[in-house]
């Protein structure tokens, strides 16, 4: 990010003052500021964002909200070891708990926000036999989960040539554009659209002055909510947070059939139907893995292609229907899959929390708690901490 002479308004502009100055409007930033209010009300807080709320991955997403991480249970385990796995698991239900009761609570409707839970199916028999150990595993630690076999596959979801699949009980889904829109009415905070942070300076009062396309903006404490974009802003980010394009499509409506959200193909493909019959399906990155990197939202036709070729196999009350809706987005995919939190190494007074590796909308609420714990000095689950690396 960079700004030429000719659009530098800092020098035109009385430079503004706040508290706390959040970079990014996704779930992520308007979570911090929530979070924020509830430590300190007086708090002046300022919400910078280059486009519109919402416009980066919160706004181009599929809207699940799922427990646990990037990977099944049994390889978290496996990577994490029994305890933290168990962890990560207990501090994604907590979000789901806190977005209900703080948040979502009586808004069901108007939010579209369902908890059927969220199906992971298997089309060959070595990932069937995969995911019911899964199941097992879960089961050991009390971890609401149902095997399905491929009938009940068919009868609930729609969804042919799968062999079977696990249920997680406790998962769901939601618009994620209307749940930012209600985080934002839940907050007192300066909200500033179309604003573009390109640099972090040190000010002559010992303050930290962010460098923007409408002037300069300061306060004792800056927080990066930039998830994908945090490179951009500060080289620190590059080898631990990389920017990595996801695809969706979405198809004209049918009437609503479908039981909960899904994943195929070991989470690297998910589907559902949404609140007006539409079917959403992402995915199938893996096909041009080396391709979709960095900053552009940018659709390309070998992926869509593939969308649309696993809606005809697998999805068949959907092979008539056009396609209404194609995007992309740009996740925040962290080194080892879990997000990241701390202050720049060079700068205490900037922090940062990002890296949700496509789960954002599942870990951000309570993610951004964290976040403001360990602004005022409190401890953080050792997991989230950048000091890991």
């Amino acid at each position: 990010m960079s700004i030429s002479f000719w659009s530098d308004k800092s020098k035109d502009i009385k430079k503004r003052q706040f508290d706390v100055i959040i970079v990014g409007a996704g779930i992520t930033g308007l979570s911090t500021a929530y979070w924020m209010n509830k430590e300190d009300s007086s708090l002046k807080i300022a919400i910078i964002e280059k486009g519109t709320i919402g416009a980066g991955a919160t706004g181009r997403n599929a809207g699940f909200i799922t427990c646990g991480s990037v990977e099944h249970f049994n390889r978290m385990v496996t990577k994490h070891g029994e305890t933290q796995a168990l962890e990560i698991w207990r501090f994604a239900e907590e979000n789901m708990s806190l977005l209900k009761s703080e948040i979502i609570n009586g808004s069901e409707k108007d939010l579209e926000f369902e908890q059927r839970g969220a199906y992971s199916l298997a089309a060959q028999d070595n990932e069937f036999t995969e995911l019911k150990s899964v199941a097992k595993l879960m089961e050991s630690f009390k971890i609401p989960v149902e095997v399905c076999d491929s009938k009940q596959i068919i009868k609930r979801l729609g969804a042919e040539h799968f062999v079977g699949g696990i249920r997680y009980c406790n998962d769901g889904a939601i618009n994620p554009i209307k749940l930012i829109e209600r985080i934002s009415e839940k907050i007192n905070c300066t909200l500033l659209e179309y604003t573009e942070a390109f640099s972090v300076e040190e000010a002559s009062s010992g303050n930290r002055l962010v460098k923007t396309n409408k002037g300069d903006f300061e306060a004792p404490i800056i927080i990066y909510c930039t998830n994908g974009y945090s490179a951009a802003l500060n080289s620190y980010f590059k080898d631990k947070i990389y920017p990595t394009r996801g695809q969706i499509m979405v198809t004209e409506p049918v009437d609503v059939f479908m039981d909960g959200p899904c994943y195929a193909n070991f989470y690297l493909d998910y589907f559902r139907q949404l609140a007006n019959g539409s079917l959403l399906i992402g995915g199938f990155r893996q096909i041009e893995k080396e391709t979709e990197v960095g900053y552009s939202d940018h659709t390309t036709e070998a992926i869509q292609a593939a969308l649309h070729d696993f809606v005809l196999k697998h999805l068949p009350k959907f092979k008539d229907t056009k396609i209404t809706h194609r995007w992309a987005g740009v996740m925040g995919f962290s080194s080892d899959g879990e997000p990241m939190m701390g202050s720049l190494p060079d700068d205490n007074q900037v922090f940062f929390c990002g890296g949700f590796t496509g789960h954002g909308i599942g870990l951000a609420f309570r993610s951004a708690k964290s976040l403001v714990d360990m602004v005022f000095g409190r401890p953080i689950p050792h997991w989230l901490s950048a000091k890991r690396f």
